[in-house]
């Protein structure tokens, strides 16, 4: 996968979890935070606190075990 990838995902979707992207691009959750490491020191996407709400309305998750990753380019 390409950083390129994850850039895009996040800019179209605004919000999602660590979870998510892994099983989206079939990738390992730590190379996937390695370049969303890559992505907060450009200032475009940042980790939201412990317990943030992912926003998908379905409540099955543990809201405390969850990482949620935001975009924060603006358009």
């Amino acid at each position: 996968m390409i950083l390129s990838q994850l850039r895009d995902y996040l800019k179209t979707n605004r919000r999602a979890a660590l979870a998510d992207m892994a099983i989206r691009f079939d990738a390992d959750p730590g190379a996937l935070r390695g370049m969303l490491e890559r992505l907060m020191a450009k200032g475009l996407v940042e980790r939201l606190p412990q317990g943030t709400a992912c926003g998908g309305g379905c409540c099955k998750c543990d809201s405390a075990t969850v990482e949620i990753y935001a975009w924060r380019e603006n358009d």
